[in-house]
């Protein structure tokens, strides 16, 4: 067993997330086995262990970093990759919960690891923890939170940091007993909450990481209530589960919260210095992601489909189609060789909602999916199926902002599968891409950049302006090594009419010897399209 110590340092956070992710290894089954809120599709101890897992393999790697010397990195160091690496691999509502207790906890351990900075840490979690969800409820793991932070407050002035962690243990494990007295749903099923399981455990490992002795309790419920079921009742509620990263800003997430809850419920953001995880469960997953798209920029997006008997029916489409607003005659004949009904974007001349309700028409389908390919065409776009929606179409708007969005979304696209599964796929393709262009300063300006003049190639990235460059060669390299520096799959170079296929066959050589495992396609654009237009899936 470890040693009592006088502080919680790197070794101390370091062998609490070991023997966290242990116990938790033990438990999975037995918690996901409990697990009937907020939603019975038993995975939430499964969660919890690979959230703590990525927490851990953080911390693990700030070790590792540090090298084998005498010295232990700093405390800061490890409590800030613990909660990084629970916020970037959170699963499911359970995790991105305790994601958002770990960061809680790092923001004041980072300062000091006494006793009262570890009361001030768990009391800082729980409330940060319930802020993060929209509409915390009352007997589940907001509340053991809460408790356990509250038992820890009350031990005396000259506690040691075993005898806090040991209340808030024991506190944690008084209010979990209470849950199903608590909510309803838990008493039915004759359960205590599986996240707050979740938790009793992770607080049992920090207790014995400060050399302590967490009690051998094992994940049962309690008996039935007199007349309770011992199943679950089936519930209603959303058909999907939407979780992705999001980079941007405060004030972005603010909005976005405020849309999220509008769409569906269980709804939890957590985290902050512009890097965020969004949980909401929905029944339109390509709404709750396009929110994300508009907010800032999402990735590792996942969308789970709950149990088929809680999905919504529908009617099972007799014809489905994509219409595809298109900025060059070369896309134009590609998407409509991929069976999209195609709308010619000319330069100055945007496509009205009428024209591109007329090509939602056209398509002549009750299913339609609409891709815009371009930001200022959004509302146009949402004005054009609006209109139709009232004539009995079924139509889905996925913002794509540019084209070679429009060609990864168009990619996936199924006829097959249900419209739903269709537009998940879609969505997430789209919003998985990012996307450039080159373009010729026609003045001389200031930019995002600094100063371009008259002639300079301007490189934009996701339509700011990233790179000045003197010609185009140069420049999209630049923007393609900025670009995959995040990470990709795949390149799509899109020519314009002018541009020259040495510059494809210069960037498809570029990205081959020093992007490795990265592919590239490239595709003609012709008249009215940029010199070159890039997408990064």
């Amino acid at each position: 067993m470890p040693q009592s110590p006088d502080a919680l340092d790197a070794v101390a956070v370091r062998t609490w997330c070991s023997l966290a992710l242990e116990a938790l290894g033990r438990e999975r089954e037995a918690i996901d086995a409990i697990n009937v809120y907020p939603v019975a599709d038993g995975d939430t101890g499964t969660n919890l262990y690979l959230t703590m897992e990525s927490a851990a393999a953080a911390v693990e790697a700030v070790f590792a970093a540090h090298g084998t010397g005498t010295t232990a990195p700093a405390r800061a160091d490890a409590v800030h990759a613990m909660a990084h690496g629970a916020l970037i691999g959170a699963r499911g509502n359970s995790g991105t919960i305790l994601a958002q207790l770990l960061r809680g906890m790092a923001g004041v351990l980072a300062g000091s690891g006494d006793p009262d900075h570890l009361r001030r840490a768990l009391a800082e979690a729980a409330s940060s923890a319930r802020l993060a969800v929209a509409h915390p409820v009352e007997g589940t793991v907001l509340t053991v939170a809460t408790e356990a932070a509250g038992a820890a407050a009350a031990t005396a002035p000259a506690a040691t940091l075993t005898d806090v962690a040991r209340a808030a243990h024991t506190g944690a494990r008084a209010a979990l007993a209470r849950t199903p007295g608590t909510l309803a749903v838990l008493g039915r099923a004759g359960v205590v909450d599986a996240g707050g399981q979740g938790l009793v455990t992770v607080l049992g490992a920090l207790l014995e990481a400060l050399g302590g002795r967490a009690p051998a309790v094992p994940v049962a419920a309690p008996p039935p209530a007199p007349g309770a079921c011992a199943e679950p009742e089936p519930q209603d509620g959303p058909a999907f589960e939407v979780i992705y990263l999001l980079e941007a800003s405060d004030d972005a997430v603010a909005r976005l919260r405020a849309r999220l809850d509008a769409l569906g419920d269980c709804l939890v953001v957590v985290g902050g210095d512009g890097l965020w995880n969004v949980h909401v469960h929905v029944d339109d997953a390509g709404a709750a992601v396009e929110a994300g798209v508009e907010a800032g920029r999402p990735h590792r997006i996942r969308i789970t489909h709950f149990a088929a008997d809680r999905l919504r029916p529908g009617p099972e489409p007799a014809q489905r189609a994509v219409v595809v607003v298109v900025p060059g005659d070369g896309l134009l004949e590609l998407c409509a060789e991929a069976g999209a009904t195609t709308v010619l974007a000319r330069p100055g001349e945007p496509p009205a909602s009428g024209e591109l309700a007329d090509a939602i028409r056209r398509a002549h389908a009750r299913e339609v999916v609409l891709l815009p390919n371009d930001a200022e065409l959004r509302h146009t776009a949402a004005a054009a199926a609006e209109q139709v929606r009232a004539e009995g179409v079924r139509v889905s708007l996925i913002p794509t902002r540019a084209a070679v969005q429009g060609l990864a979304a168009l990619a996936v696209h199924e006829p097959g599968r249900s419209f739903d599964e269709d537009v998940v796929a879609m969505t997430a393709a789209a919003g998985a891409t990012r996307y450039a262009e080159l373009a010729v300063a026609e003045r001389q300006s200031w930019t995002t950049a600094g100063i371009c003049q008259a002639g300079d190639v301007l490189g934009l990235i996701d339509g700011d302006i990233a790179v000045i460059g003197d010609e185009p060669a140069a420049t999209a390299r630049t923007v393609l090594d900025r670009m995959l520096s995040a990470g990709g799959e795949l390149v799509t170079l899109v020519l314009g009419e002018d541009t020259p296929e040495t510059l494809a066959d210069a960037l498809t050589a570029h990205v081959r010897e020093s992007h490795l495992a990265v592919d590239t396609v490239v595709y003609r654009g012709g008249p009215r399209t940029a010199p070159l237009l890039i997408g990064v899936e």
